[in-house]
């Protein structure tokens, strides 16, 4: 009954949401990824079909909200025809916009009919699709296990249900601090001398008496200024057995450390527009305003594609680290590709996701053709994976330096947790935006409302 009751529920909500969109655009911004994408979302959604050529081909769908992932399967279909020509598939890809893909998927998998083969769910929706006894996606531990110890496995853990793997991302996601190393020299600051949050708070101090320019932003409508820190030092909104620490002692200092950057010293800025893909911190950013910023490595896209005036400028390293020996990333955001319990030919499926991301071929293509950093830590130094490219030319050849000295440092977060979803949103909402933007609540206090309100969703 309650099942009936979510599903009437849903539909109501997308059809309501139809009515009244009309033709107006809508940007949908994912939570916990590396996708900002517009799109219409009362549009008809008009799919791209890679026709094999061949009679035997299989048929197969594939749904994304991700215009480059997109882009990125029909690059991988057309390589796989033509190294499997026996096995040739012919590929059909919609474009939906983020809610609008998630509630989609959610209603064709309840009823049982109208899923597609294969489908992308962002990382902070995705504990919505492993709740239950029976998850409606299919299990690729066949194609994982047999490369697991070429493979950062902590990125497939976020998508793992009862030692099951469920889903396959584009990325590690390791996070690193991105410098402008033009406003660094203007001060007099080396940016090879940070290594701790300490050394990095007294070379902010250093550009803002130098410069009058700020050493970092922090979000105040998101989460990523937060996440990574926290995640950093060993801490998460759950834990593995599903205790909300949300409001745990780790937790309030980072956030404590974030406010006092920008109420205290004032070496940050609230970013423009309130996150780090608005259109007015792209271009705050690319005058030259702010010396640094932190965040995963499929962000350097955002620069090469939206701060072009940085180009040359712009320099990676891990991120500072809070105290010696300790972890200099965290590995975050993400998509899982998954193929769902209605796909007719699962092993086809499989066996194409598995040659589309996590081969060498594959993994390779994850950083030419999407700037990603890839999965597989075998290939950090392979030489087609150095060839110069946009991303090389833009930042310098040291990425795959920061890249490898991450590695170690990437784990599992807890974002199967029934109540992850809630509580990013509640995080990016409430919290973030009352602590660093309006400084109305103390970080104990926007936290623990927020832990507790996830408390009574238990």
């Amino acid at each position: 009954m309650k099942k009936l009751l979510a599903l009437v529920i849903m539909v109501t909500m997308l059809l309501s949401l139809a009515a009244c969109g009309g033709s107006d655009a809508e940007t949908t911004k994912a939570p916990g990824d590396d996708t900002t994408t517009t799109t219409t979302v009362a549009e008809e959604v008009e799919p791209t079909t890679v026709d094999s050529g061949s009679e035997t081909a299989t048929d197969l769908s594939f749904w994304t909200f991700q215009e480059l992932h997109n882009q990125f399967m029909i690059d991988a279909v057309q390589s796989w025809n033509e190294q499997n020509p026996d096995r040739a598939i012919n590929l059909t890809v919609e474009v939906y916009s983020f809610d609008e893909l998630h509630s989609k998927l959610q209603i064709a998998l309840q009823t049982g009919s109208g899923a597609p083969d294969l489908v992308d769910i962002e990382i902070g929706k995705y504990a919505n699709f492993l709740m239950g006894n029976t998850v409606p996606l299919v299990p690729l531990n066949d194609v994982i296990e047999p490369e697991q110890d070429n493979l950062i496995m902590g990125r497939f853990e976020n998508y793992a249900k009862d030692g099951q793997y469920y889903g396959i991302d584009y990325h590690v996601g390791a996070t690193a601090t991105y410098y402008n190393t033009e406003i660094l020299e203007a001060a007099g600051v080396n940016v090879d001398d940070i290594k701790t949050w300490d050394d990095y708070v007294e070379a902010g101090k250093t550009v803002k008496a130098e410069t009058g320019k700020y050493m970092m932003a922090v979000e105040t409508t998101e989460h990523w200024s937060f996440y990574p820190l926290l995640v950093q030092k060993g801490s998460d909104f759950f834990t593995a057995d599903g205790e909300v620490i949300l409001d745990n002692e780790t937790n309030i200092e980072v956030l404590q450390w974030l406010h006092d950057r920008v109420y205290q010293d004032e070496i940050a800025v609230k970013a423009p527009g309130g996150f780090f893909h608005a259109e007015e911190f792209w271009a705050y950013f690319n005058e030259g305003n702010v010396a640094s910023i932190t965040m995963p490595l499929w962000y350097l896209g955002r620069f090469t594609d939206y701060m072009p005036d940085l180009a040359g400028k712009m320099t990676v390293r891990p991120m500072p680290v809070w105290e010696e020996g300790g972890a200099n990333s965290a590995g975050l955001g993400g998509t899982g590709t998954s193929v769902t319990i209605q796909c007719e030919d699962q092993q086809l499926a499989k066996d194409f996701l598995f040659f589309s991301k996590i081969s060498e071929e594959g993994a390779i293509k994850t950083w030419s053709v999407l700037g990603f950093d890839p999965l597989r830590k075998d290939l950090y130094d392979n030489a087609e994976m150095t060839e110069p490219n946009k991303y090389t030319e833009y930042f310098g050849d040291n990425l795959f330096d920061v890249m490898l000295d991450t590695a170690d440092s990437i784990g599992k977060i807890v974002v199967t947790d029934d109540r992850y979803p809630n509580a990013i949103s509640t995080v990016q909402k409430n919290v973030m935006f009352r602590v660093l933007e309006e400084n109305s609540q103390t970080p104990a206090e926007a936290l623990t409302e927020a832990a507790e309100e996830m408390r009574a969703m238990s």
